[in-house]
């Protein structure tokens, strides 16, 4: 809501028009007085934050077919019925129709006061909720649920629709922090398994010693404590996706029983003899290179390449700084519901400390920051943010500059050090790309 919420007010009596504008705007609200009922549907809209005071009796279209005309636009829109006490029946009827309430004159300012500020309150409310539920649903979309629109991201958003109705397992890697589960579930809810179990297991989370039942089950006596049989995770979702987080931490020994229900899409339940055939699609997750852990022992390679049929890497926010403010309003509005607590502005100092700030955790720690935000706490930025300059304190052109050598440094990170293609890229000519990078001291 404004400052000081619109009253629209239609009324062809001179002397109550004034003394009513009078009286509304000594309580605080903006209010556009109307002589009649023209005019007044040009300021009405679905997203108009105010409401409608209107004179049943009205030279021309009187205040029930204004009301109509209104209620066609949006429905929800309060509105607050002036009546002689003739009008009574008819304003009752119109209370039936959809109209707010009705005020019989004459009456007291302050009685109108009370109206309205009850149905600008309904009104917030109806808006707010309608801006929550527009949230949830592009929330609900991929885009609003991997944000950014950085190329790294609209390619790994085009990769995930390519792959969602695939069986194809899938290898994800990402630092700590850049979203993988996400992204599984991504996978999971833009396919034909959507309607199936998506189970996540975290390989890292459980002692080794009971994996293995999470992952295969078993029946009861299988073991020393076993007094009831347990389905697996595996068994468990059957027909949709299981997610492995931190593959690369699962026990060797397991890894070749994985390897074997992988191959054979088939569970063995710890105990049993029957086999259990399995409907599943993979995806796995790891923040560590599968591949030099295969040479080093650490990781089973046969594992390695069954599982890397198909690789997406997330790429850290480091690499994609340009998504940072539509990812961090993002989580603050996630903040905001969370804490029911409103968004504090942005500032461009603030903007730019964020867009400094080099993000170990990723969007892991965006999202905390974002809490801190709004919260009103500090976002614990940590030393990298002052190292890479207060900006707060930087005149203007120093400023520039320092922006300027954040975006020729990420595009030649990009572009994996190939100056030509930086180049192009930033639209800049190859002299002068070597000039900015002898300027910022840029390898």
């Amino acid at each position: 809501m404004t400052a000081m919420p619109s009253v629209l007010l239609a009324e062809d009596d001179e002397e109550v028009r004034f003394s009513l504008t009078q009286g509304l705007e000594l309580a605080g609200y903006h209010v556009q007085a109307f002589d009649g009922a023209s005019g007044v549907l040009e300021h009405v809209a679905r997203h108009f934050e105010g409401i409608l005071i209107s004179d049943i009796r009205m030279g021309g279209m009187d205040g029930l077919a204004l009301m109509k005309e209104v209620q066609n636009i949006d429905d929800a829109l309060p509105v607050i019925l002036i009546t002689g006490h003739g009008d009574v029946p008819l304003a009752v009827e119109a209370m039936r129709a959809g109209a707010y309430d009705f005020i019989e004159k004459p009456f007291p300012v302050a009685k109108l006061v009370s109206v309205v500020e009850r149905a600008l309150e309904k009104r917030r409310l109806v808006l707010e909720n309608r801006a929550l539920r527009q949230e949830l649903a592009e929330e609900s979309t991929l885009e609003g649920r991997l944000v950014g629109r950085s190329p790294l991201m609209h390619r790994l958003r085009a990769d995930i629709m390519a792959l969602a109705d695939t069986d194809a397992d899938v290898l994800i890697e990402g630092e700590t922090g850049a979203g993988k589960e996400m992204v599984a579930r991504a996978l999971h809810e833009e396919g034909r398994r959507a309607s199936s179990p998506f189970v996540a297991l975290n390989c890292g989370g459980l002692p080794a010693e009971i994996i293995e039942s999470e992952l295969f089950g078993h029946v009861q006596g299988a073991f020393t404590g076993a007094s009831s049989k347990r389905v697996g995770k595996l068994e468990h979702g059957n027909g949709g996706t299981v997610f492995l987080d931190e593959i690369e931490t699962m026990p060797l020994e397991l890894q070749v029983k994985l390897l074997r229900v992988i191959e054979e899409r088939a569970v063995e339940p710890l105990g049993s003899n029957k086999s259990i055939p399995l409907d599943i699609r993979f995806v796995a997750a790891t923040k560590t290179d599968l591949e030099q852990a295969g040479k080093e022992g650490t990781f089973r390679a046969d594992l390695y390449y069954r599982l890397n049929v198909v690789t997406l890497r997330i790429p850290p926010l480091r690499e994609r700084k340009e998504d940072i403010p539509d990812l961090f309003n993002f989580l603050a509005r996630g903040a905001r519901s969370r804490y029911r607590k409103d968004i504090p502005d942005l500032t461009s100092s603030l903007l730019d400390r964020l867009m400094a700030y080099d993000w170990p955790g990723n969007v892991r720690e965006l999202r905390n920051a974002a809490d801190r935000f709004v919260l009103g706490l500090s976002m614990g930025l940590g030393d990298e943010a002052v190292s890479t300059g207060d900006m707060e304190a930087m005149a203007l052109p120093e400023r520039v500059g320092a922006y300027e050598k954040r975006l020729v440094a990420e595009e030649l990170r990009r572009q994996d050090g190939c100056r030509t293609k930086t180049a192009q890229a930033l639209g800049l000519g190859r002299k002068t790309l070597y000039d900015k990078m002898k300027k910022y001291d840029l390898d």
